[in-house]
């Protein structure tokens, strides 16, 4: 009877000890120096931003117009600019809108609620009620959607809405990737209803 009372009384205090020594072992270290959390800051913010993208047929010699072409307008009311960071990057915390322009002038829109561009790797990021409307009348709605600017190929992993008025045809899916022009287009994943035309 009294090893047992032994053992509890042993046990409890071994308890108590490693509860003691958990509880005085509370992070108060202020870190200073390198290893303390840096804020983040932009090293630019623009209001009522504008940014028109061109590109000439032959490297121009003056400053003549008359060889360039415009391939895209942005439009965002702010953007935060991260270009002091190492890995450099700008955002558009209010949402943007692109307008791009094929070879035939034919203008296709991009909206999105947020956009990240990363500088270093060419690619942008559009989250939030991201849509895509060509100029021909196709629609693309999705959350959130890439576009590798160096290989002008989009694609996103989410769920998706994309209307082809040309076919009467609405699809539901989930991933998928095309290019710029939706000349090419691969759906990883559909469901739901889709009316297709029978050829005559």
């Amino acid at each position: 009877m009294k090893r047992t009372k032994k053992n509890k009384l042993e046990y409890f205090a071994t308890v108590l000890t490693v509860a003691i020594l958990f509880i005085s072992c509370a992070d108060d270290y202020k870190r200073v120096g390198e290893e303390a959390v840096k804020p983040i800051f932009p090293q630019g913010v623009a209001q009522n931003f504008t940014l028109t993208y061109t590109e000439t047929i032959d490297e121009m010699s003056t400053e003549d117009l008359s060889n360039s072409r415009v391939i895209a307008v942005l439009t965002s009311p702010i953007t935060e600019d991260f270009d002091n960071q190492d890995f450099k990057y700008r955002t558009f915390p209010e949402g943007l809108k692109v307008d791009f322009f094929d070879e035939k002038s034919q203008k296709s829109v991009i909206t999105a609620d947020y956009g990240i561009v990363y500088s270093q790797t060419n690619l942008i990021d559009l989250q939030g009620n991201v849509v895509i409307e060509s100029h021909d009348g196709k629609k693309l709605e999705t959350p959130q959607l890439f576009y590798d600017r160096a290989n002008n190929w989009i694609f996103t992993e989410e769920k998706f809405t994309y209307t082809n008025p040309e076919d009467g045809t609405v699809m539901d899916g989930e991933g998928m990737d095309f290019n710029r022009d939706f000349s090419f287009f691969n759906a990883h994943k559909t469901y739901g209803l889709m009316t297709l035309k029978e050829k005559e």
